[in-house]
């Protein structure tokens, strides 16, 4: 057991050589707790900007897009889907109930995933031509669905980091000794 911390205590030293003495104290815990927080801020807000996307161009047109797609009840969906997004993410944003409401938004996006985005291949980025020094790019791919999910899944299973709502409930709710 002595050969196996000796080693684990190596690999941990040894790991972070590269960064020298000046990043050396971002591999604290100190620090890395609040790696949670640009996630937050930029799921958070990128959900809302669909959200507002979707409700400024008006939840009827959303609706025909979903209808043509053959979803059923498609306002119902496209009220639901805007709820999801606004309200999803906000409550990201601000880090509350993180792991409740990362669950509609996740299917929000395996169901834009599958339905939308997978036909295009994985990259995001398309570029088709350049006109009047202008890029014109092509519909995206899944690959910021994946990114997506990836930062629900470290936000889950990382916490919402120390500026967050559930952060402050955690402190409220837990037994006091």
């Amino acid at each position: 057991m002595n050969q196996l911390t000796q080693s684990l205590e190596r690999e941990h030293r040894s790991r972070f050589v590269f960064l020298g003495r000046g990043f050396a104290f971002l591999t604290r815990p100190s620090v890395a707790r609040w790696a949670a927080i640009p996630l937050r801020l930029i799921v958070g807000y990128g959900f809302m900007q669909h959200g507002f996307a979707k409700l400024s161009r008006g939840p009827e047109a959303f609706a025909a897009i979903l209808h043509m797609m053959g979803v059923p009840a498609p306002h119902l969906m496209a009220w639901l889907t805007i709820l999801t997004e606004l309200i999803g993410g906000l409550a990201v944003l601000l880090g509350a109930f993180v792991p409740l409401v990362s669950v509609p938004m996740a299917a929000v996006l395996f169901v834009a995933m599958l339905t939308v985005h997978l036909p295009y291949g994985f990259s995001s980025i398309k570029l088709l031509s350049v006109t009047s020094g202008r890029a014109q790019f092509g519909p995206p791919g899944y690959e910021l669905d994946l990114l997506y999910l990836a930062c629900f899944a470290a936000l889950v299973l990382g916490g919402s980091g120390p500026m967050a709502i559930d952060h402050y409930l955690r402190k409220i709710w837990s037994p006091r000794s």
